[in-house]
């Protein structure tokens, strides 16, 4: 796999030096094409950490930023914000930049923020007993039409001989899923965080995610999903604001290492923001990868994603890699963060 070009290794001895000096946030507070800000994410763990910790910790104060977070309700909306205009700078998952550049929308994404397939899962109700994964089949699941999670439950079939066309899909929402598994009415449920954690406190049994397995023939790590949470903008405010950019891009590094340096005070601060309890949060953040790294598992997960909404018809086609994605700028950020280029 190519790695990108590194820079120059002038202007990399020029950054150390700034970094060394405290000024690099000067520079960037003084490039700045635009100093005030709107970033549109979600009410959501796995989501919008990133830029409500940067937020509340100062990081992009400190870059010269006056920033305004919207956070919205439901990941889905975000999609329709970009293409109308209203949210140019947006933190969703990966699927949002897919389909939305499907759909005809110009736009880049500039960095990812998270691994978050271990948030996509699959709970057992209090009633289920499987002695292999194998007993899943002729056994009822609830899940949303749609839903990513099958990504998750297609490649565990194969990889453990699971015949899927032999469990019975019902369509519910996340909430009546959970409410059906505790009545009885479906045997396990399947869908994302933070509805996961709900569902096991409510007495289910974590099963499977893209990343964990606690199936009988199968305890640990699994590679059955990669999907991750990114920053994207339009390919108009990419070129008008590349400086702005670069500060946000900074102020989330920043807030990524506290998140991981100091979960604690992280918790504290995201709980009431984003309004679950502290136990509850620590849990769904336990499944993220907290991490703006460019490496092999991002590229991987991209094509079955792109596969996956195009064949449920979600997209009406599938986008070159390169069309939606731009790491350029998180480079002059930090290159280390480049592990591996577009392949």
């Amino acid at each position: 796999m190519q790695l990108f070009q590194r820079p120059n290794p002038i202007t990399r001895i020029s950054a150390v030096a700034l970094l060394i000096s405290g000024s690099l946030s000067q520079v960037f507070a003084e490039s700045l094409e635009l100093s005030e800000v709107e970033i549109v994410g979600v009410r959501d763990a796995q989501i919008s950490s990133q830029q409500i910790i940067a937020l509340q910790k100062g990081f992009f104060e400190q870059n010269g930023l006056e920033v305004t977070n919207t956070l919205i309700q439901s990941g889905p909306e975000v999609g329709p914000m970009i293409a109308g205009g209203s949210a140019p700078i947006s933190i969703e998952l990966t699927f949002t930049a897919l389909i939305t550049k499907a759909s005809g929308t110009d736009l880049k994404v500039v960095a990812p923020l998270a691994q978050v397939a271990g948030t996509q899962a699959v709970v057992g109700g209090e009633n289920l007993e499987l002695s292999s994964a194998k007993d899943l089949e002729g056994k009822t699941i609830g899940i949303p039409a749609g839903a990513a999670v099958m990504i998750v439950i297609e490649n565990m079939g194969k990889e453990l001989g699971v015949d899927v066309s032999k469990i019975n899909f019902v369509n519910l929402s996340p909430v009546d899923a959970i409410f059906a598994m505790d009545r009885g009415d479906v045997d396990a449920v399947a869908f994302w965080e933070p509805y996961v954690t709900k569902a096991v406190l409510s007495g289910g049994t974590f099963l499977f995610s893209g990343t964990q397995s606690n199936l009988p023939d199968k305890q640990g790590p699994a590679e059955w999903m990669s999907a991750h949470t990114t920053i994207q903008v339009t390919d108009e405010y990419l070129e008008a604001y590349p400086n702005t950019i670069k500060a946000i891009l900074k102020s989330l590094e920043e807030a990524t290492d506290f998140i991981n340096d100091n979960r604690d005070e992280a918790i504290a601060i995201l709980a009431p923001e984003i309004g679950i309890s502290e136990d509850e949060l620590r849990q769904i953040m336990e499944r993220n990868s907290y991490s703006m790294d460019v490496d092999q598992s991002y590229w991987d997960g991209l094509p079955s994603v792109a596969q996956f909404f195009h064949s449920n018809g979600a997209m009406q086609s599938i986008p070159e890699e390169s069309t939606y994605n731009d790491f350029s700028l998180l480079e002059e950020v930090n290159p280390a963060l480049i592990k591996v280029a577009m392949p």
